[in-house]
């Protein structure tokens, strides 16, 4: 999966995203076609250009409004419908304009249908907005994620911050707000908007595959905005481990207690021989557990182990991603377990009772049969 991390130091808006997005390989064109497709030839003119702010090098976009017009939101989400843009990059935009028409209603107590965004009405928000959408699209970007985001206190020109508007656009979305002592606005409504329309506020564990940044308006330092764009990794971030030591209980009665520590939902369970008080021998349990079994696999191990108590502790794991293919071979057909990291192959695994049937079946070793699934499944994924 291709994901887009957007980390927000310095805020974001909606051209500082454009700029990154850019900068991290997506078509400079696509902002061409935003404006040919929602027909604003006559409003707008883009300039692109590489800045710095301090150490930071990057893109500027400057989105030039000539003769701005005001739209009202259903004028808005009409220039959007009939826009001559693919529907997955227009529905984002619709959702976008949906969140900032909220939000000011609700601010100004005017009826959406009625409401003038004034600043944020014009023809240069719906290009940030598609062009943003776009550029994600362009990168086969299947989810954005975001870091937390800068909240400064105080007022700037009698308007509090942060923003009203973009905190409205965010509302229930998950984002997260840490504090900064700053005095201006850092996180714009259209930048809010562009992550209210699908962000998760977290940060994933990824393959990292390119960085861009985009330049922000002020002359600061530092004052520009990163994505990184690259392949999720699988995680699992809490789980639980549950381990115990046992030197009285009979190996025969362990086997079927780890088989039923697993069928009850631990993720793993792994026995250790080890040397306990007083020179005795016996087994160290480990069980992998997700944090909302972990009581219930306690439960278990209390009740059908001769232990007297468990320890228990919170660890992260991280997965690589992987599927299941089907391979056909002359002896049968049997499944492989593949292991990918950045949407790539690296491993894999015949399944063990696929091939123990096809063993069976045909007489052969189960070590050969082994071997021939894993070198037709080589194969068939060019790893060979």
């Amino acid at each position: 999966m291709t994901i887009a991390y957007f980390d927000c130091f310095a805020g974001i808006s909606g051209d500082m995203a454009l700029g990154a997005l850019i900068d991290s390989g997506a078509d400079r064109a696509l902002l061409d076609a935003t404006v040919e497709a929602l027909r604003l030839g006559d409003e707008v003119s883009i300039e692109v250009r590489h800045e710095t702010r301090g150490h930071v090098g990057g893109i500027r976009v400057l989105v030039k409004t000539v003769d701005r017009v005001e739209r009202t939101v259903p004028s808005l989400r009409a220039v959007v419908e009939d826009a001559d843009a693919p529907d997955v990059v227009k529905t984002p935009v619709i959702d976008a304009i949906n969140r900032l028409a909220g939000a000011e209603s609700r601010l100004h107590g005017v009826p959406e249908d009625q409401l003038h965004l004034h600043e944020l009405g014009g023809a240069d928000t719906l290009v940030d907005l598609m062009g943003a959408f776009w550029l994600l699209h362009d990168l086969d970007v299947d989810q954005v994620y975001s870091s937390p985001l800068p909240a400064p206190r105080g007022r700037l020109d009698r308007m509090p911050l942060p923003a009203p508007a973009s905190i409205r656009v965010l509302e229930g979305t998950g984002a997260i707000f840490e504090p900064i002592d700053e005095g201006r606005e850092l996180v714009t409504p259209t930048g809010a908007a562009i992550l209210a329309a699908g962000a998760r506020f977290e940060r994933p564990a990824m393959v990292l595959h390119s960085v861009g940044y985009g330049i922000g308006t002020r002359e600061t330092p530092g004052n520009a905005l990163a994505v990184w764009i690259g392949e999720r990794v699988e995680t699992k971030t809490s789980v639980t481990m549950i381990e115990t030591n046992v030197d009285d209980m009979a190996p025969n009665l362990i086997a079927p207690l780890c088989e039923d520590l697993m069928e009850a939902g631990a993720l793993d369970v792994s026995v250790t021989s080890t040397l306990m008080k007083k020179g005795r021998p016996g087994h160290l349990i480990t069980v992998v557990s997700p944090p909302e079994l972990a009581a219930q696999l306690v439960d278990h191990l209390l009740r059908h182990s001769t232990t007297l108590g468990v320890r228990m502790t919170s660890a992260q794991r991280v997965i690589a991603a992987r599927r299941t293919i089907e391979v056909r071979t002359e002896l049968g057909v049997a499944r492989v377990k593949v292991k990918e990291i950045g949407g790539k192959p690296v491993d894999l695994s015949p399944e063990y009772e696929d091939c123990r049937r096809i063993s069976r079946e045909t007489g052969r070793e189960l070590t050969e049969v082994m071997r021939r699934v894993g070198d037709a499944a080589r194969k068939e994924l060019g790893l060979v």
